[in-house]
């Protein structure tokens, strides 16, 4: 490109629109340390005490909250800037999926939630993701969803993510356009997503030249679920779903994909389902491959 274009060679990047990168022989860092800390500045947050977590668990957020209604611009902006930071912070990619629910006409409760992922963002600004180097190239997907969770709505919550080595690359946390009729029906419409997803990126990799031309994992935490994606006969249990969630199907009979079961407490992709208690937050984030920003002074 230097020689069609006038550049200067700055380098290894470091910084590219408020993501902070880290790079060494063998390994990446990425953080949003310097863009938290501005962010937290700007809607006064910078001196609020840290919590653990980004959301409260057991917490019930509606369309008619409690409290008043709120200006909408200013929480907006907020929100709009947490989006951002999901970008190398997916700890946060549920709390913040579901106060966006509430964008229109915000209230009161509403902005408390939003303060208080801030809050947590406060005490793990130096919080990031780590990327080191690898001959093997292996990607595994984990799938899973909350029956039911939307207060308002009765639909559940989709969560998946897929992991390149010991760290998340690809991640998702998004409220079902569907009422599910059962925690089975939940699980195999967010195994879908999932398998979409998983095509979409082993499509990419190969692209860029890594070989993927293997059956990619996906853990799902429920048998039921496992069970529909190989009978290839339509039952009573799933005739009522739409054809397009069979796609599931298509790409298990084909191979593509292997639904594998996991323990739900191994289900790393419970943290983009519902809220958790502190020392399961905890442990599943670190399972995400997310660590502290090195080299501090």
């Amino acid at each position: 490109m230097m020689k069609e274009f006038e550049m200067t060679d700055l380098g290894l990047m470091s910084y590219f629109l408020g993501i902070e990168v880290i790079q060494g022989d063998d390994e990446i860092f990425i953080h949003h340390r310097k863009f938290a800390d501005e962010f937290l500045k700007k809607f006064k947050m910078k001196d609020s005490n840290p919590v653990k977590t980004p959301i409260e668990t057991g917490i019930k957020l509606t369309k008619e909250g409690d409290g008043q209604t709120i200006d909408a611009t200013y929480f907006k902006q907020i929100v709009g800037s947490l989006r951002y930071v999901t970008c190398t912070r997916p700890d946060i990619c549920y709390a913040v999926g579901l106060v966006s629910r509430y964008m229109e006409l915000p209230r009161q409760v509403h902005l408390q939630a939003v303060r208080r992922i801030m809050r947590y963002i406060k005490g793990t600004t130096t919080f990031g993701l780590f990327y080191s180097s690898s001959k093997k190239i292996e990607m595994v997907g984990y799938s899973d969803n909350d029956w039911g969770g939307d207060s308002d709505e009765s639909k559940s919550t989709s969560g998946n993510c897929f992991m390149i080595g010991k760290t998340i690359c690809l991640w998702s946390s998004k409220k079902q356009s569907i009422v599910a009729l059962s925690t089975c029906e939940a699980e195999y419409v967010a195994a879908t997503t999932s398998a979409c997803q998983s095509v979409w990126l082993s499509n990419i990799m190969t692209q860029i030249g890594f070989n993927l031309d293997v059956t990619i994992k996906i853990y799902v935490d429920n048998v039921s679920t496992i069970n529909l994606a190989k009978n290839l006969v339509f039952h009573q249990r799933s005739k009522h779903i739409d054809i397009r969630y069979h796609f599931l199907r298509d790409q298990v009979g084909k191979n593509m994909i292997k639904l594998e079961y996991c323990r739900s407490e191994d289900q790393i992709a419970d943290i983009f389902t519902k809220p958790l208690k502190i020392d399961v937050f905890i442990r599943l984030r670190d399972m995400l491959g997310m660590k502290v920003v090195p080299n501090q002074n």
